[in-house]
């Protein structure tokens, strides 16, 4: 079984518990593999993330499933997270979703016209769709860019310590 069947095997059971997979990442190796899932509310913002009791509940309810998964060791070690204030965002609706909020973005080439490829802003949404999504963003002195979608290597929500 490939990696992105089990993901996706995974994403399902973790909507139908009524959760989102944010991300499921594997690390390890063949014989002590490592699936590191990070839920989320389908719904909620930044400030309500899931609870530790929600994560287990999802852990317990993926462990029957995986621990009679063909092709995946039966050492293997399931963590279960909630993604954090600083959100990651993979998929082209947490765009439109945290719209408003700050956010961090790398690019795989440049984003913005001075030639950087990281750019940090307020999401102000993502317009077109089936790989031609443009994320905007406005920038701290005011200015708005825009860059494909598929320019993004990695993209965050950031959280004001202060």
């Amino acid at each position: 079984m490939t990696d992105d069947s089990l993901s996706r095997e995974i994403e399902s059971k973790v909507e139908a518990l009524g959760f989102e997979a944010v991300e499921v990442e594997r690390a390890g190796n063949r014989a002590r593999p490592i699936i590191r899932l990070r839920i989320d509310r389908p719904d909620g913002g930044p400030e309500s993330g899931v609870t530790l009791d929600e994560c287990a509940e999802v852990s317990r309810a993926l462990e029957a499933s995986l621990d009679n998964h063909p092709g995946l060791s039966d050492r293997y070690v399931l963590e279960v997270s909630s993604p954090g204030v600083e959100r990651p965002l993979v998929r082209p609706r947490d765009w439109s979703r945290f719209a408003g909020q700050e956010a961090a973005v790398t690019g795989n080439r440049p984003l913005l016209p001075d030639g950087s490829s990281r750019a940090e802003g307020t999401i102000l949404g993502i317009a077109g769709e089936g790989g031609e999504e443009e994320v905007s963003l406005r920038l701290a002195d005011g200015s708005e860019v825009s860059f494909p979608l598929s320019a993004v290597k990695k993209a965050q929500l950031t959280y004001d310590w202060g």
